[in-house]
């Protein structure tokens, strides 16, 4: 029977956030359909037009999500059962902005979003641009830390390292979005494209993820 040693090695990775994403949810209420719909196409016309104006490109606007729903509510009667009454059409339309990490720019861009008639809900989040290198380091450091181990467990047991077997690892999306914060009043955020940007350093991408190996051993 063949020896062998299995290993998990734990990768950990650190970058610089550099990139902004803001993520917006335009929401518009009718009872008329027609009029919800109308009243949808005016938001995005309205974003995309303030959006413009700070130096974005229609194109750098996508949309993730688009929603149109009937609406209903449950009522009492007089007689005191309750009954579900139809309230309206809402449409919601999820959209994503993303751009290099610049003061400044986002100062301008959450000034143009507040000032917006549609009132988008958002959030903002630090990310990178390149997830792949973050990733590979991330890889490259599970790898390292499993080979240290193994060799290690095979000095402490008398044993030889021998070749790689198998490596068991679940591709599963990582998040790699910094743990800052950003949130800003909307009366404030209308303000913040006539004054100085203020300079901010969002805290660095941490990510971290397991790999299982397994090597032949001999005495």
């Amino acid at each position: 029977m063949n020896k062998t040693i299995t290993v998990k090695g734990i990768g950990k990775a650190t970058a610089a956030p550099d990139c902004v994403v803001i993520y917006m949810t335009l929401k518009s209420r009718n009872l008329n359909y027609q009029l919800a719909m109308e009243e949808a196409a005016n938001n995005i016309d309205s974003i995309t037009s303030n959006l413009i104006a700070v130096g974005f490109d229609k194109k750098d606007i996508k949309t993730t999500d688009f929603d149109v729903r009937t609406l209903y509510e449950s009522r009492k009667k007089k007689d005191g059962h309750y009954q579900s009454e139809f309230v309206g059409y809402e449409v919601d339309h999820d959209l994503q902005l993303r751009f290099d990490f610049d003061s400044k720019t986002l100062s301008n861009t959450l000034a143009a979003i507040a000032s917006c008639v549609a009132n988008p809900n958002f959030r903002i989040a630090f990310t990178v641009k390149d997830k792949t290198a973050i990733n590979d380091e991330m890889l490259r450091s599970a790898t390292t830390n499993a080979r240290r181990k193994a060799e290690v467990l095979c000095e402490a047991s008398g044993t030889k390292l021998g070749e790689l077997l198998a490596i068991d690892y679940n591709w599963g999306e990582i998040s790699i979005y910094s743990n800052t914060h950003y949130s800003m009043d909307e009366d404030c955020m209308c303000m913040t494209a006539q004054l100085p940007a203020i300079e901010i350093e969002p805290e660095e991408i941490s990510v971290s993820d397991t790999a299982t190996f397994v090597w032949a051993i001999s005495d």
